[in-house]
C-alpha cells in the first residue's frame, strides 16, 4: 500500500500542526471517495515511522498532541538554533522600518530630513539598513554641506515582493474613517 502511504505522508507533511488519524481518514475517504479502514492508516503510519527512525534522514514522525507531526530530531538541534538565531538578526526594528519607509516615500532624502521627520537622531537606522542593502546612496544634496542622499535599493524591491516604487501603498490606501461620534445621522 505505498500509494496509501504516500497521501497519508504529504497530508502529515503539509499540515501546519499535529493530524490526527481522524482527520487523515476524512480526507482519505473523501479523496478516494471510498471508506479507507484506520488499520490500513495504521499500518502506513507505523511504516512511515520506522522509514523516518533511519539515520540518513535528519527528521522524524512523532505521535504528538495525539496526531502525528514530522520533527526534526534532537542531533540537529544546535544547527537550527543558529538558522534561527541569524533569520531573528535579519527582521527589521520599529525605528529602522519607520525610517525605511521615510526613505521610500521621500527618497532621495538626507539624513537631516530624516531626523527631522522622526524627531530623533537616525544615524543607527541607516546604518542598519545600508549594511543589510535595502537602501543605498544615490548621491549628494546640493544644499550646504552636500548631505549624502539616501534611497531604496534593488534588494528593498525583492524584500517586499514589489517591481517599482509606485507599488507601495499610497497615504489614501491607510486613510481612516472620519469620527462621527456626537453627529446626527440623517436616517
Amino acid at each position: 500500500m505505498d500509494f496509501l502511504q504516500n497521501h497519508i505522508e504529504a497530508l502529515i507533511f503539509c499540515s501546519p500542526s499535529a493530524i490526527k488519524i481522524k482527520d487523515l481518514q476524512s480526507c482519505l475517504n473523501e479523496m478516494f471517495e471510498a471508506d479507507v479502514p484506520e488499520k490500513d492508516i495504521l499500518g502506513a503510519v507505523e511504516n512511515l515511522e520506522a522509514k523516518y527512525a533511519a539515520d540518513e534522514y535528519s527528521f522524524e514522525l512523532n505521535h504528538v498532541a495525539g496526531g502525528y507531526q514530522f520533527l526534526t530530531k534532537p542531533a540537529y538541534q544546535a544547527s537550527i538554533g543558529i538558522l534561527l538565531k541569524q533569520q531573528s538578526k535579519r527582521r527589521l526594528s520599529t525605528s529602522a522600518l519607520e525610517t525605511l519607509s521615510i526613505i521610500a516615500y521621500k527618497q532621495p532624502v538626507t539624513k537631516g530630513d530624516l531626523e527631522s521627520i522622526r524627531g530623533v537622531n537616525c544615524d543607527y537606522s541607516v546604518q542598519k539598513l545600508l549594511e543589510k542593502g535595502l537602501v543605498e546612496i544615490k548621491g549628494k544634496s546640493e544644499a550646504i554641506g552636500r548631505p549624502v542622499l539616501y534611497g531604496t535599493s534593488e534588494k528593498f524591491m525583492e524584500y517586499f515582493g514589489i517591481n517599482s516604487i509606485s507599488e507601495l501603498p499610497t497615504p489614501k490606501d491607510f486613510a481612516q474613517a472620519e469620527n462621527t461620534i456626537g453627529e446626527e445621522n440623517d436616517g
